[in-house]
C-alpha cells in the first residue's frame, strides 16, 4: 500500500463515525507542511459553514512557530463560528494525528469557545 492509499483508509476510518449537522457541524482539519486550514461543515447539506486559514491572522502570524499559528487559527476559527451562533462542533482529525498542529488548533479552538 502508498502513502496515499493508507492515509484515504485512516481518513475514512475517523470519517465514518463522523457527520456534521446544523447544530453541531464537523470541524475539518487539513494539514500541509506549510500551512493549516479548517472547515466547519454541515454534512447534511454538503454546506461549509466557515472556514480558517492563516489569511485570518494578518501580520500576528509573522514571527511565530506552525504551532502557535494552528493554535491561533483555531481561536480565529472559534471567532467566526461564535459569529455565527454555533457553540458546539465534532472535531474531524482526519488522517492526522491527534498531536502537534492538530492538538494545538483544537485547544485554540476551545479557548476561543466552541465546545467539542
Amino acid at each position: 500500500m502508498t502513502k496515499k492509499e493508507q492515509e484515504l483508509k485512516r481518513k475514512n476510518r475517523v470519517r465514518q463515525k463522523i457527520k456534521g449537522t446544523n447544530e453541531r457541524p464537523r470541524l475539518s482539519v487539513f494539514r500541509s507542511n506549510k500551512r493549516i486550514y479548517t472547515q466547519l461543515i454541515n454534512d447534511e447539506q454538503g454546506k461549509t459553514l466557515v472556514g480558517s486559514s492563516e489569511k485570518d491572522l494578518g501580520k500576528e502570524a509573522k514571527p511565530v512557530t506552525k504551532i502557535k499559528k494552528a493554535k491561533l487559527i483555531g481561536e480565529a476559527l472559534a471567532k467566526k463560528a461564535l459569529k455565527k451562533k454555533i457553540k458546539k462542533v465534532i472535531f474531524d482529525r482526519g488522517p492526522y494525528r491527534y498531536h502537534g498542529r492538530v492538538k494545538a488548533l483544537a485547544e485554540g479552538a476551545r479557548e476561543g469557545g466552541l465546545k467539542f
